[in-house]
């Protein structure tokens, strides 16, 4: 496991959303609309679960 530095811009790049497929940043992956929350980072009055309350995902993009 790779341990992040402090720094609160580190912890929240580091940081996977039970939505994302990768860590932000990893090579071959780009963001994308949350689609359970339509990129409003909510549902209802809550944070949306699956981002994390961003409204985006890290995802694998290309094909192979």
């Amino acid at each position: 496991m790779i341990k992040l530095s402090d720094d609160k811009f580190s912890e929240e790049q580091g940081k996977v959303n039970p939505g994302d497929q990768a860590r932000p940043g990893t090579p071959g992956t780009g963001e994308n609309i949350c689609q359970s929350c339509k990129g409003s980072g909510r549902l209802g009055s809550a944070p949306c679960p699956n981002c994390g309350g961003t409204g985006v995902v890290t995802e694998g993009i290309g094909g192979a």
